[in-house]
């Protein structure tokens, strides 16, 4: 027995109960089989939102209620990629979200892994191109390189159109969106890695290889939810732990594991806070289904400009983004140094493995609630290698690649450490700072990506 945790009786209780139901595995059935790939825009993701109110409701949440906000939306059209020369040969493909109608005829290049430096060493040659990447990033670059990162640079290097090749055998093209809430600035698509192998191994046996492009996507304005229920804090009610994540997938597949993992993580934290710790929470935990992540993070950057008067009074973010799925349960600070002995404390109390550390990235839910200032992390394993997505983002990323024991671990986290950053006096950090965060944005390595996001912004806007 732990006799230094003081949270002991509630923490029995609640993984108790979480390892002896089957209620997290059940609802994530449930956002899958049922509403499918959950895409902005479709039936489905409204059908899944309800689902959630309806949930959080039944489990003793407060406040329960949809956020409403208009976004561009987008919808997917016939897209067809055909070899011109040296040869005629179709080749299968699909549109990225926010891709626009076009139809582009010009020479292949390859940028290989889409680094920094491939794209210098490539230059001027890029110009007027189709410029073909894959989804893998360098090994030697020490950092992971986001698909949006390598179709901005390949905008400003002033190509025709992107093609990105994914680094995962079997699984067919995979998808993401180019852009943030808006339509792109020139077409880009997808291709299988055997596909990418295929037109690699062309330009390198026959020296120049032409392609022809078809896109025939719309872009379109659409309203989407975000959805939110309270554990109202007893002595600090305006005070806010917040658990968040997208429940909305890409339409080409269930989105399993990446997000609603997450988000059956997020609602199963619900059900056992409310039940075993509801009425002993000193802060408010508040608990949020964003909706629109995968083309730009729209939910979470509607609610942060909805919330901006409560930015001050949240004391922690924590993002379950796609956490049920097979990495360690750990937790990932936003280069938040001086909170790592909390969690240290809580991990010894907890009596588990629970890998604790620093690194950020913009490209979740998490990142608008960053640059606004907000304590920040989300669920995962700092000490982890960069890497793929596996089956996320392609059509395979379906519900029988999400194992029990792994929703049980996340949720178990989840909640206690919930549980923990709500009623303990000490946990207390404040925002920081503008010119804290410009910092942090200005040098952080794993922020490349929202640099060049931002220069392309501004170049459009020169």
């Amino acid at each position: 027995m732990n006799n230094n945790n003081p949270y002991l009786d509630i923490d029995q209780q609640m993984v108790g109960d979480i390892y002896t139901s089957s209620q997290v595995m059940d609802n994530l059935t449930v956002l899958c089989d049922d509403f499918g790939a959950r895409f902005s825009g479709t039936p489905e993701e409204q059908q899944a939102a309800q689902f959630i109110a309806d949930t959080f409701e039944k489990y003793g949440l407060q406040n329960v209620g949809f956020e409403t906000y208009s976004y561009a939306g987008w919808s997917r059209g016939e897209a067809t990629l055909e070899i011109i020369e040296p040869i005629h040969k179709p080749i299968k493909c699909i549109s990225l979200p926010y891709c626009p109608t076009s139809e582009i005829e010009s020479e292949l290049v390859s940028v290989g892994y889409g680094s920094p430096e491939d794209y210098q060493r490539l230059g001027s040659s890029i110009k007027e191109k189709i410029v073909l990447a894959s989804s893998a990033s360098s090994p030697n670059l020490g950092r992971w390189v986001h698909r949006k990162e390598k179709y901005e640079r390949t905008v400003l290097a002033e190509a025709k159109a992107f093609i990105f090749v994914s680094e995962h055998p079997g699984t067919g093209p995979e998808t993401g969106s180019l852009q943030d809430d808006k339509a792109a600035p020139i077409p880009g698509i997808s291709v299988s890695k055997e596909d990418g192998a295929f037109l690699t191994r062309l330009i390198e046996r026959k020296g120049m290889v032409k392609l022809r492009l078809l896109t025939t996507d719309t872009n379109l304005p659409r309203n989407s939810w975000n959805v939110v229920g309270d554990l109202i804090g007893k002595e600090k009610p305006n005070e806010q732990i917040i658990l968040g994540c997208h429940y909305d997938g890409h339409d080409i597949s269930q989105g399993a594991t990446d997000p609603a993992s997450g988000m059956a993580i997020v609602i199963e934290t619900a059900r056992v806070l409310s039940q075993y710790a509801g009425n002993n929470l000193k802060r408010t935990v508040r608990f949020i289904a964003f909706g629109t992540e995968e083309i730009g993070l729209i939910g979470a950057y509607r609610y942060v400009d909805k919330h901006a008067d409560e930015l001050d009074n949240i004391r922690f973010m924590f993002n379950l983004d796609a956490a049920g799925g097979k990495s360690r349960k750990g937790i990932v600070l936003h280069q938040w140094c001086e909170l790592e002995s909390f969690f240290q404390q809580a991990k010894q109390e907890m009596a588990i493995e629970m890998p604790i550390g620093q690194k950020v990235h913009p490209y979740s839910d998490h990142f608008p609630f960053l640059i606004q200032g907000v304590p920040t992390g989300h669920m995962g394993d700092a000490e982890a290698a960069p890497g793929g997505r596996g089956f996320g983002h392609t059509m395979y990323d379906t519900l029988d690649k999400v194992e029990l024991v792994n929703l049980r671990a996340g949720s178990s986290v989840a909640a206690r450490l919930s549980l923990r950053m709500a009623n303990d006096p000490s946990f207390c950090p404040q925002r920081r700072s503008t010119e804290t965060v410009q910092e942090l944005l200005d040098t952080d390595s794993n922020l490349e990506g929202y640099r060049v996001a931002q220069k392309l912004a501004n170049h459009k806007n020169s």
